[in-house]
């Protein structure tokens, strides 16, 4: 059989068809982003490329060529063994490293020759990464928008959740970006993704939208944590209805004490956080703070952190940013239950649409 080769615009069109898709690139690279749902063949590892690139630089080509083909055989086989054995004729892969070339072109003609259906990516991650940058200037004007608005504390993410349980259309964008969007907002144990894989995985919650159904998104500012939102998902989002939630001051101090437990358990992590607010809210409230934390006055330190520094600068943000902000169409969550969530979002489903 021939390898197929294939443009990147032609498989991002459809990358469902494929049985798996496999990166031949290194452990690295694949870390720091992928095509959506592959699986990494090295076909050489971090060190083993490293060596092979400082042989080319300061040795020989030659001599580099030779050492890396016999790495890459080597590798190629254990993943035929690993990977492989087990499928059947009919399977179809496409495969991949950085622009298409050798690392790629050593699976895929050693998996050509066993007689499958093959599919190279023709220019590889390389051209795949400028395809996802352009379809992410199209993408999201494509799509209407309902933004969930609501100050720190009053459950967004969790009625997110419950707008994708009741059949809703949700992008998660603090899902993705592994973050809660704030500045104590870190999830521990739990590393944000580069720029780029946030931008892939943006993408691929993008193409599998409906565009004639609304979708649901949160209402971030232009970034999360360290990742940057694209401006012109940012600029859709500013121009859509919006959906309020309000939730008694009590309710969000409870549910921010539950989900900020880590500060509770490191006081002085916390301490480190908030000297960030020194030059918004000055030296003494920012003592203020540090104060009640040391004492375990958890619920009033929520309270003010709540009354004195978020919610005034959400609300300036909204009305900034948002001009529909004042039209939106208000939801009451009274706590944070299922039941309650999932009240909030059949409301907002016969309200605002599914």
């Amino acid at each position: 059989m021939a390898l197929i080769r294939v443009s990147a615009a032609e498989a991002i069109a459809d990358l469902d068809r494929f049985d798996t898709i496999v990166d031949a690139r290194s452990p690295a690279e694949f870390a720091e982003d992928r095509l959506p749902g592959a699986v990494n063949w090295p076909s050489l590892d971090d060190d083993e490329r490293a060596r092979v690139g400082t042989e080319y630089a300061q040795v020989s080509a030659f001599d580099a060529k030779k050492r890396g083909a016999a790495l890459v055989a080597r590798n190629v086989a254990g993943h035929v063994e690993r990977h492989v054995l087990d499928k059947p004729r009919g399977w179809s892969p496409l495969v991949y490293c950085w622009r298409g070339g050798t690392r790629s072109g050593a699976l895929a003609t050693v998996l050509d020759q066993i007689g499958f259906r093959v599919h190279v990516l023709e220019g590889g991650y390389r051209d795949f990464r400028r395809a996802i940058v352009a379809a992410l200037e199209s993408a999201p004007g494509r799509l209407g928008w309902r933004v969930v608005c609501g100050p720190t504390g009053s459950g967004k993410s969790r009625l997110l959740h419950a707008l994708a349980a009741a059949g809703a259309q949700v992008l998660d964008l603090e899902g993705l970006a592994h973050h809660r969007g704030s500045l104590l907002g870190d999830l521990p144990g739990d590393p944000q993704p580069s720029q780029r894989r946030f931008e892939s995985l943006l993408w691929d919650a993008l193409r599998r939208f409906d565009p004639r159904r609304p979708v649901y998104v949160e209402s971030e500012s232009k970034k999360v944590g360290e990742i940057r939102v694209p401006q012109n998902l940012i600029d859709a989002m500013w121009a859509s209805p919006c959906v309020r939630i309000e939730t008694p001051v009590a309710a969000r101090v409870a549910l921010l004490r539950e989900e900020y437990a880590h500060f509770i358990a490191d006081p002085a992590s916390l301490e480190q956080r908030l000297a960030l607010l020194t030059p918004l809210r000055g030296t003494a409230t920012v003592r203020k703070w540090n104060a009640l934390a040391r004492e375990g006055d958890w619920d009033a330190l929520v309270a003010d952190l709540l009354l004195a520094h978020y919610d005034p600068t959400y609300l300036r943000s909204m009305q900034a940013n948002y001009p529909r902000y004042g039209d939106a169409t208000v939801i009451e969550v009274s706590d944070f239950g299922e039941s309650t969530h999932a009240e909030a979002a059949r409301c907002i489903v016969e309200r605002c649409g599914a």
